[in-house]
């Protein structure tokens, strides 16, 4: 019996040392059964504690690790999710798939990333492919809170979660809480005694645009002595923010804030003052939205500015998706999560 012991350790010391350790290893290792090992690892079946936790020790010493197949085909898992995005860009989409891989990495499960751009059929393609690979389950993501991606996820055999994309009635979306958002900025600028604010911002027709706006107004209409000198639309760039600068102060009364729909926006709107003998922020406080720290960071003075807390959000989604894997019950219908201000210098 000594020696077949011995024999035992010897074969999990080359197998340190050189191939992948097994749990037939493992349990040589620690005397017991390869039922008896797996159970202990995976918290199930019935023993003392401390055999429990004496063949997790020595697991941990030999430096197993869980087989990903063989988890896969126990538990009928693939531990692997997908990410389908439309924002090809990568600007909202890369923290969103950030927060959700340090969301799954405790969990043992891998995310792979599928662009679908706005084509429906590559869509389909990219979706069909992950089916076939066996996702434990789809998160959708894009650039806009108030646009679907281009294809149907209602009927899948897998959960589907939305995070910064409009998902169906019936589904779990997460989006950042835009509206308190654009209340944070505005009081914020109160804050710094302004009292003449404008807003500048994108296009008419993206739906975060009318939460900013609709937030911006009330917050102004209930401050004490503020002058709220409206809302002027236009696109999401630098280019624009110049613009606006040009069309306010050619106005009968100049503002001494300005809010921002975005970090872009913002930097052009920072530009032009300078450009003008403006300073910033003594004479006009500027807060931007996105907290684009490329553009946010590198703006001279950097921006004060309104983080949606994409990683976060990606991260809250991931876990969502693995509790619905789980078998758990998960509140369906939109989550509106945090935002932060981040200040800066230009306010």
């Amino acid at each position: 019996m000594r020696n077949r012991f011995l024999k035992s350790r010897l074969t999990v010391s080359s197998t340190v040392s050189g191939e992948r350790v097994t749990i037939y290893d493992v349990a040589l290792a620690a005397r017991v059964s390869t039922a008896t090992a797996s159970k202990a690892l995976n918290d199930s079946g019935r023993m003392t504690q401390e055999t429990r936790e004496r063949i997790k020790r020595i697991a941990q010493e030999l430096g197993f690790r869980p087989n990903a197949l063989a988890r896969s085909l126990t538990r009928k898992r693939s531990f692997t999710v997908g990410l389908l995005t439309n924002d090809t860009y990568g600007r909202f989409t890369l923290p969103v798939m950030a927060g959700i891989s340090e969301g799954l990495i405790d969990h043992g499960v891998s995310v792979f990333l599928c662009a679908v751009e706005n084509n429906p059929e590559l869509a389909r393609i990219h979706v069909d492919a992950m089916l076939d690979k066996q996702v434990d389950g789809i998160i959708a993501t894009g650039k806009r809170t108030d646009k679907p991606l281009p294809v149907d996820l209602t009927h899948l055999s897998v959960p589907v979660v939305y995070a910064l994309t409009a998902g169906p009635s019936d589904g779990l979306t997460l989006v950042p809480d835009d509206r308190r958002g654009a209340e944070q900025a505005v009081r914020h600028l109160l804050a710094q005694g302004r009292r003449r604010i404008a807003h500048i911002t994108g296009p008419s027709d993206f739906g975060v645009v009318h939460e900013r706006e609709l937030a911006c107004t009330q917050v102004l209409a209930e401050a004490a002595q503020a002058t709220d000198l409206g809302t002027l639309f236009g696109s999401w760039s630098e280019h624009w923010g110049h613009q606006a600068v040009e069309t306010l102060w050619s106005g009968p009364e100049v503002p001494d804030g300005v809010f921002c729909g975005n970090d872009q926006i913002a930097r052009g709107v920072v530009d032009a003052l300078r450009e003008r003998g403006v300073n910033v922020p003594c004479d006009v406080s500027v807060v931007g939205f996105d907290n684009w720290e490329i553009v946010a960071r590198e703006t001279r003075p950097p921006l004060t500015t309104i983080d949606m807390n994409l990683k976060e959000l990606g991260r809250q989604a991931g876990l969502a998706l693995v509790r619905q894997v789980n078998g758990e019950a998960v509140e369906k219908g939109v989550w509106r999560l945090p935002c932060s201000l981040i200040i800066r210098s230009s306010s």
